[in-house]
């Protein structure tokens, strides 16, 4: 394993865990894919993936917070807010080979353990249970966005607002609350008022 690799063996062993949970993978198959990731590092604010890109990597967060987005107008809507141990690209332009319409940036420093799709297609062929993996995770993915659909519609703001940071606690102190606001689809003004149930719970 790359010398780099020591210095996050902790998100390592998160990785491995997961992937050995769905695939039963042994630590020899984890070595043998660790070989094709590339430690990629991203000052703050800095666009992993600009509009009009095509998206090559898979990427899992060792570091840092991210999130995805696209324009409307002038307007920017938040569609992912991801931290550490989970992963983040443009799955559109990743598995289509299309210019992305989202645009993936960094909010804080961030380092990602990264794979090339060329690289995915090889290991395909190589380790077959990584086919087995791949549809869990697009499945997880679907699942998550139909989840905060329906959140969207079943719930009014302070509920979503409640849930969210319930199981987000630290996101505050880590993301501008604008970006938390839009992927609630909450109103900045609303979202600034609704702060005050955080203190009253505690």
């Amino acid at each position: 394993m790359p010398q780099e690799f020591k210095k996050y063996e902790s998100s390592l062993q998160a990785l491995y865990l997961y992937i050995n949970g769905y695939t039963g993978m042994s630590p020899e198959q984890f070595l043998k894919l660790s070989g094709y990731f590339t430690v990629r590092h991203f000052d703050r604010r800095t666009a992993v993936v600009k509009s009009g890109e095509v998206d090559h990597f898979f990427n899992y967060i060792i570091k840092g917070v991210a999130r995805k987005y696209i324009l409307a107008g002038k307007k920017e809507i938040t569609l992912q807010l991801s931290t550490e141990n989970h992963f983040i690209h443009s799955e559109l332009s990743f598995h289509t080979g299309k210019p992305s319409e989202c645009i993936v940036e960094a909010i804080e420093p961030c380092v990602f353990l990264s794979l090339h799709k060329d690289d995915l297609e090889k290991l395909y062929v190589e380790m077959p249970e990584l086919n087995k993996l791949a549809r869990i995770i697009i499945g997880e993915m679907y699942i998550r966005k139909e989840l905060r659909d329906l959140s969207h519609v079943r719930l009014n703001a302070r509920e979503r607002f409640l849930q969210y940071m319930h199981s987000n606690p630290d996101m505050l102190q880590r993301v501008p609350q604008k970006y938390i606001a839009s992927f609630l689809n909450i109103k900045p003004e609303t979202f600034s008022r609704l702060k005050h149930l955080l203190r009253t719970r505690k």
